[in-house]
């Protein structure tokens, strides 16, 4: 257990990325980490687009006008993308594949953030979901969920320490105001 809890425990977001390409290998298992993450009743209403051209990701960070910059300077772009007709739950399936996405990718050494796309907005108003079909050439009818910015970390960011934990926000047996 020591392992994963180190991992987690080290895990921040990083926006500054090396451009050394992520390796294939470490890309497949990725993959393979997100196709293994849990889905509600096994419906696996998500898709992953893997995009490592440097166009398609500056195309992709200038989607909605805050938040998605870093994913210009990041070596890999993880796309998720689900069929809201196959699953009700769909959005929770997609995040639980992208927190697997993050974890196996800090525990390669790999550093990663998020980009939210579900909900927002592009510059003009319209919405970025949209936009990242287009981009991407994602049938009608699919949602994205988020980006994920992955690579090798160009900036340091410790881990937040455990004092950063709000046990307030524990509660045993009942919920206590």
């Amino acid at each position: 257990m020591t392992a994963f809890m180190d991992v987690i425990r080290s895990r921040r977001s990083i926006r500054v990325f090396d451009q050394k390409p992520v390796e294939d290998e470490k890309v497949a298992a990725l993959i393979e980490a997100a196709l293994r993450s849990p889905s509600s009743r096994g419906l696996n209403p998500w898709q992953f687009v893997v995009v490592t051209e440097a166009e398609t990701r500056k195309a992709l960070s200038e989607v909605k006008p805050h938040g998605g910059g870093f994913l210009a300077s990041s070596p890999l772009a993880l796309a998720i993308v689900a069929d809201p007709e196959r699953c009700d739950v769909w959005v929770e399936d997609t995040s639980i594949a992208a927190t697997y996405i993050k974890l196996a990718g800090e525990f390669m050494g790999l550093k990663s953030c998020w980009c939210q796309i579900r909900l927002r907005q592009d510059q003009d108003g319209k919405s970025a979901s949209d936009k990242v079909r287009a981009i991407l050439d994602i049938p009608e009818g699919f949602e994205v969920a988020a980006i994920i910015g992955i690579g090798y970390p160009a900036e340091d960011k410790p881990g937040h320490p455990e004092s950063y934990l709000d046990m307030g926000k524990v509660h045993r047996e009942r919920f206590l105001k």
